[in-house]
């Protein structure tokens, strides 16, 4: 998959069954090795784990730097990905964008992982 194709992903939901169910088609190989690949970062792990626990279920960039102790351009480098991969959802709001999960691709990539 060239670069510019992860794109289309973020607009679509993996469609992706449990892994023992059947084999995976190459296309929803590729563009579920991309949302891996996305996720397989610590700083990006760490990144949803604070949206996710956040309590009101979405957090500012202006918070991120100190909570990642990471310069702004290196959490927007990061969270960028994460929105391209479709993981999380950006929202601008004046000066600040704020992001949150996209529940559908969590639950994606958790029902693709279930086994049993």
């Amino acid at each position: 998959m060239k670069k510019s194709d992860t794109t289309k992903i973020a607009a679509d939901t993996l469609c992706c069954f449990p892994l023992a169910e059947a084999p995976l088609s190459e296309e929803d190989a590729s563009d579920l090795a991309v949302v891996l690949k996305a996720l397989a970062d610590p700083v990006r792990l760490r990144l949803v784990s604070i949206i996710a626990a956040s309590a009101s279920g979405e957090v500012c960039t202006c918070d991120l730097p100190d909570l990642l102790d990471r310069s702004q351009p290196t959490v927007s480098h990061h969270l960028s990905l994460l929105t391209k991969a479709g993981i999380v959802e950006r929202e601008q709001r004046g000066k600040w964008a704020w992001f949150r999960l996209r529940h559908s691709q969590i639950e994606a990539i958790s029902s693709f992982l279930r086994i049993s």
